[in-house]
């Protein structure tokens, strides 16, 4: 009988393997109680057989059995001639007459199983295997196919049992080991399999396979020198292999050496052009090393490869984006999500490009779909209230940053736009709380500060508006209205010198505030500074000459 040769494929990623042994069929054997004439005929088709004239040696066979001699014997000449050549269909059928005639022989059995499977049958194929199996079940060649066929169907769990009675059967079987690692793999028990495989690779150190399956093993694994390791071993035995390149690709993009993965995803697309990964992670490495042409072009052949790829799009979408091209970044989301009308990333990056463009009921549409969706971003909640906030709308960015906290009470922008909202709403008590949370945890925030100040200047607490005022201009934040305001405060409570500084301050940024140039003129002439008064009233009348109306009697 031949033996199953080792030609084997491998396992990659979560693929199945396309051949684990290709096995032959048992030579046809003459039987003692053979008839003469089909004793002779044999006799001269194996002599052809031997001198490797297999076409003229089946040419023999159809003869004899046109010549009315269908013995088993010749049947299984046929056969074995017809899987010589490749004509599997064709043996299929003349192993499957066998089996049918004589149910019994186990050989027969076995061959057709071989046929089935190197037709792809593989259910058909693991049936056959199964009765072969019965029939002598110590047998491993048997339980070794009926293996690759229950692995190449998918189902894991019955090839482990058939690799492990082939081990019972062949202790240390190299086939066997390889597809007992390999279910293992497809099962996740990525320990085991890595332990066989690397066993195995102690004895073949140049197998290729193996070297491939344990890129795929470290890749699961997230192991990433073991996944350069390997890689850089397969290269050096076959310096264009998918694997490897594939490999070192992945290990360079985890450690974020986006240089090294371009280069390492450029020769792999040189290889493999028509591999949608490759030219997908081609433009993860060019986005991440800021070479945002190259990227587009990358991820627009992948999305060439893979029309119904939405993360294609989605970073299609966003690369454009960045290079400023909005009507080529809102096509590419709109296509991500023809494909999926959910993903979180394209409703994000969309709202922010209806925001950028000044589309704020857009922006707020998308950001309330992922605010609403699954996960329920608390950045969409963020984005919301921000809107509102600029709408005026203190009720619904109350909610919003509320909505914000819930999920994380550690959020200082959260805090300080939601005592913004309370304090715009007129809750001074719950705005002032909120605003010192989120001050505490920004003690340089502006917008906190402001906030602050005014409540204290509506509350009439001249002391605090003043120490926060302080703390705005010793960080260069001069707004005018602000200190317009505090002045009104100082004046209001006979404090005419430090008003007259805030509404200089509040002029300083705004020379035509005309409220503070009235104002400035009744604090200076409370100081009795008369003269610079009348100069800022005078000022006051230049701006608007109206206030002059009646200040004379006409009659």
């Amino acid at each position: 009988m031949a033996e199953a040769n080792d030609q084997w494929t491998f396992f990659v990623d979560e693929a199945l393997i396309e051949r684990l042994m290709g096995g032959k069929p048992d030579e046809p054997a003459p039987e003692a109680q053979q008839r003469p004439a089909a004793s002779a005929s044999l006799g001269r088709i194996v002599a052809l057989a031997r001198e490797g004239k297999t076409r003229e040696a089946l040419a023999a066979v159809t003869e004899s059995l046109a010549g009315g001699d269908d013995s088993l014997e010749l049947l299984a000449a046929k056969g074995h001639l017809e899987f010589e050549i490749g004509e599997f269909e064709q043996a299929e059928r003349s192993y499957g007459e066998i089996a049918r005639r004589a149910p019994d022989l186990l050989t027969a059995h076995y061959n057709h199983g071989l046929t089935l499977e190197k037709l792809g049958r593989f259910a058909d194929a693991a049936r056959v295997f199964e009765i072969a199996a019965g029939l002598d079940p110590d047998r491993w060649q048997t339980r070794l196919g009926w293996g690759v066929c229950e692995l190449q169907q998918g189902n894991a769990e019955a090839a482990l049992a058939q690799f492990e009675k082939c081990l019972a059967a062949s202790p240390a079987n190299p086939q066997a080991t390889f597809g007992k690692a390999a279910a293992l793999q497809a099962l996740g028990r990525l320990d085991a399999a890595a332990d066989l495989y690397r066993a195995l690779l102690a004895q073949q150190p140049e197998n290729a396979a193996l070297l491939s399956n344990l890129i795929a093993v470290s890749t699961a694994r997230k192991e990433e020198s073991r996944i350069r390791e390997y890689s850089e071993r397969l290269l050096k035995l076959e310096p264009q292999a998918r694997a490897g390149l594939e490999g070192l690709a992945t290990a360079a993009l985890w450690r974020g050496d986006y240089n090294s993965a371009v280069n390492h995803c450029a020769q792999l697309v040189k290889v493999a052009p028509d591999s949608f990964e490759a030219w997908f992670n081609l433009g993860v490495g060019y986005q991440k090393s800021g070479r945002l042409d190259q990227a587009s072009q990358a991820y627009q052949e992948a999305a060439r490869l893979r029309p119904d790829s939405e993360q294609a799009h989605a970073n299609l979408g966003s690369v454009l984006q960045e290079r400023g091209d909005l009507s080529g970044a809102r096509r590419a989301y709109d296509r991500a999500l023809e494909l999926n009308a959910s993903i979180p990333g394209v409703l994000w990056n969309l709202g922010l490009l209806a925001e950028r463009q000044n589309q704020p009921e857009e922006a707020e549409k998308h950001f309330t779909r992922l605010a609403s969706g699954p996960g329920e971003w608390e950045e969409a909640h963020f984005r919301l209230g921000c809107l509102w906030l600029s709408r005026e709308d203190w009720v619904q960015a109350v909610e919003a940053f509320e909505a914000c906290l819930k999920k994380r009470r550690d959020w200082p922008e959260a805090e300080i736009n939601l005592g913004i909202a309370y304090w715009k709403f007129g809750d001074l008590e719950t705005a002032e709380e909120h605003l010192n949370r989120g001050l505490a945890a920004q003690p340089a925030s502006t917008p906190a500060l402001r906030a602050l100040t005014q409540i204290a200047i509506e509350n009439r607490n001249v002391a605090r508006a003043r120490e926060l005022h302080q703390k705005l201009t010793r960080a260069n934040d001069r707004t005018p209205e602000l200190a317009y305001n505090l002045g009104l405060l100082l004046q209001e409570t006979g404090q005419p010198e430090e008003a007259a500084v805030c509404y200089e301050l509040a002029l300083a940024e705004r020379p035509d505030l005309f409220p503070a140039i009235l104002n400035l003129g009744h604090a200076l002439a409370a100081l009795g500074r008369d003269q610079e008064a009348r100069q800022y009233w005078s000022k006051a009348l230049e701006s608007r000459p109206e206030l002059a109306a009646g200040y004379f009697p006409s009659n």
